[in-house]
């Protein structure tokens, strides 16, 4: 099971970006893992 999915931010900006693209420049991305988001309690 995974933990939530990854997502890749620009450091400068703050603009969501695709991974591929963060890993491509490390020096100015970073890459996060957004937890799945939780079941409302009924």
């Amino acid at each position: 099971m995974s933990k939530g999915r990854k997502i890749g931010r620009d450091a400068k900006t703050g603009e969501f970006i695709p991974v591929a693209e963060a890993k491509r420049r490390p020096n100015t991305t970073v890459v996060e893992t957004l937890p799945k988001p939780k079941k409302p309690k009924k």
